[in-house]
């Protein structure tokens, strides 16, 4: 067996560093700045720890544009480089600086101090230069300012210099003619914004008009303002989630909601801030949105953060989806990211940030649960379609809500499941010993079902979210012997099937002579005629359709996979009370014509509660009623 050392080419890498390395061309000015942020933390290190000496002064990092010069510079007040350092640190593809500085510091200084990792985030400039240059003083004692210069190609130039005196580092790039887009104050503060938004170092961008007390009063007797010119700081160094809770007031947390989401104007229901050190490090503040009662997706995604640096705000592999639904930072040094920082890698870490920030919205919801119940219960259908798609698809998530989440009536009042188990199974215990919960999805169409239903003494439950269908067929796979029956899918005797059955008024016979005449006037494919013996006060005539069915095509509504159900038309059952006055006279009427139009008369009455007469047949349903009246 031999053995060979693998042979990098630059002439070949660099193309790929280039082109490919890096997905998009703008994050080359999140790269370069948080290298300076990187020089900039580790002189502050330096200096806590007494290793380097000196006034730290002024550390903003600058990025300044000149147009008619084709240049981006990137200015930092850092540690600076030496000559050997660049060679070391710039011409070593890969070498990374800044994990090296971890690892000779480790005992002393936090890991998460500084931004790098891979060493190849310098080389993201190329994607947008035809050239870079290098300048650089170090903050060591004696060191000789130094410039570099690069086209892009494998050769390279550096140099001793006399001309820089100030400590740090200047990245100059000399745009390439095909990105001049980048050479635009706009698209520069734009990026800036996107990127370094909350970069732990002051980011000066030129310079705005402010206005400030003058220390002159006017004839009022009230404070002149006057206008200077300032700098333009773009981020926010100290961010609400790097700070500790026991510092945060809430209206602290509702102002960094706004400064996330400048142009949501309804304030966030709940916060939960996230601080954890062990067994890795995660900070962030998620928030809970007014959710609408639609099942769409976010347009305001939870970012996330890499030692506050901008990642992305695409956080499905972060985070369960369900929880993609709100809102807020995440911010994680342990996520593996990929070289470009734009995707994650696959690690058992992710796993374990995502069930801990599970666990933590869990118990966050039940602790508002119990301390504050009443306000949980009047921001519940704000969130409900939250918690029941979190229900349905995590299951530690969904053993943990099951203690907090709602249901609520058709009288609007609320309860937990264990509650509305004892407030319902007296009366609503079917003959096998299941506890049916009744349920309507809009209570203005379903209302005759609703009221017969409760004047039965029955309780009827509002179920109107579009997962209601998905969240029910779950329910029923976990809370042991429930059921669920929608109020309108059988007759009000039925929906609870008991031992008690009323004795009907007409024969079998009678029933299979009346049956075509009544069929004769629905449409047949959709609606089958059934006869019940129900209460000589309920309707003559009602519309039913069959739980599982109604159901399953809900569901493939939803996209849950049902499309065999979703296929098929719609089914209904006419449902004939034999008991009723009206049937019996349909019944003993001999003029065949008058038959007929009672039997329609009724049947239209029917669908009409069921809001299914509609166009032609509804205009000849309103003639027909003033014909019988007059």
């Amino acid at each position: 067996m031999s053995t060979g050392k693998i042979n990098v080419q630059t002439e070949n890498i660099f193309p790929i560093i280039k082109k490919f390395l890096y997905s998009d061309h703008e994050i080359f000015l999140r790269e370069l700045v948080s290298n300076a942020t990187d020089a900039t933390q580790k002189l502050k290190a330096l200096t806590s720890m007494g290793e380097a000496k000196g006034d730290l002064g002024d550390l903003k990092i600058e990025v300044a544009l000149d147009k008619s010069a084709k240049t981006i510079t990137i200015k930092d007040k850092g540690i600076g480089m030496t000559k050997d350092e660049i060679e070391k640190y710039i011409t070593q593809i890969a070498f990374s600086g800044a994990e090296e500085f971890v690892n000779k510091y480790k005992d002393k200084v936090d890991k998460n101090v500084v931004i790098g990792h891979f060493g190849l985030g310098f080389y993201s400039a190329f994607m947008v230069a035809k050239k870079v240059e290098i300048y650089s003083l170090s903050y060591k004692e004696g060191a000789k300012a130094v410039r570099w210069e690069c086209d892009g190609s494998p050769e390279y130039q550096i140099e001793e210099i006399s001309n820089k005196t100030e400590r740090g580092t200047n990245i100059v790039l000399h745009i390439a003619d095909d990105s001049e887009e980048f050479l635009e104050n706009s698209k520069i503060e734009g990026l800036l914004k996107k990127y370094c938004k909350f970069l732990p170092v002051e980011i000066k961008f030129g310079t705005k008009k402010d206005w400030i007390n003058s220390g002159e009063k006017d004839d009022k007797g009230e404070e002149k303002q006057t206008e200077v010119e300032v700098d333009n700081i773009i981020n926010n160094p100290n961010p609400a989630w790097v700070k500790k809770p026991a510092d945060l007031k809430d209206e602290d947390y509702k102002s960094f909601y706004r400064e996330l989401y400048p142009m949501q104007f309804e304030e966030p229901l709940f916060h939960i801030h996230l601080n954890v050190d062990y067994p890795f490090n995660l900070t962030g503040i998620l928030y809970f949105p007014k959710l609408s009662n639609k099942f769409e997706a976010p347009k305001d995604r939870i970012q996330l953060y890499s030692n506050q640096v901008f990642v992305t705000d695409n956080v499905e592999n972060i985070v369960p989806d369900f929880l993609t639904m709100l809102r807020g930072v995440i911010d994680s040094p342990d996520i593996p990211l990929n070289v470009s920082r734009s995707y994650l890698q696959a690690d058992g870490n992710v796993k374990k940030i995502s069930s801990h920030i599970t666990k933590k919205v869990a118990d966050k919801l039940e602790e508002i649960f119990k301390k504050e119940r009443t306000d949980f219960e009047t921001k519940w259908d704000d969130i409900k379609i939250f918690v029941q798609y979190g229900m349905i698809s995590d299951e530690k998530f969904y053993e943990k809500a099951v203690k907090f989440a709602l249901v609520k009536n058709t009288d609007g009042k609320s309860f937990t499941f264990e509650d509305y188990e004892n407030h319902v199974k007296a009366n609503q215990t079917d003959k096998d010993k299941k506890v049916v919960y009744l349920y309507a999805t809009n209570a203005d169409e379903q209302y005759t079902y609703i009221d017969a239903a409760k004047n039965r003494g029955y309780d009827v439950l509002l179920m109107d979210s579009p997962l209601d269908a998905h969240y029910i067929n779950h329910l029923e796979t976990k809370l042991k012997d429930i059921q669920f029956v929608r109020v309108d899918s059988d007759t009000v005797e039925k929906l609870i099937k008991k031992d008690d059955n009323q004795i009907s008024k007409l024969t079998e016979e009678e029933q299979n002579k009346l049956k075509p005449i009544v069929e004769s006037v629905i449409a047949k494919e959709t609606y089958t005629v059934i006869f019940e013996s129900l209460s000589e006060t309920d309707s003559p005539m009602l519309i039913t359709r069959p739980e599982f069915m109604r159901r399953m095509k809900d569901m493939q509504a939803m996209g849950g996979g049902m499309s065999f159900y979703g296929s098929m038309p719609d089914m209904y059952n006419l449902v004939v009370n034999s008991n009723h006055p009206l049937i019996g006279r349909i019944l003993s009427e001999t003029d065949s014509s008058k038959q007929s139009q009672l039997a329609k008369q009724a049947a239209d009455l029917a669908l009409l509660s069921q809001g299914l007469l509609k166009g032609e047949e509804l205009t000849k349903f309103v003639k027909r009623s003033v014909e019988l009246i007059n």
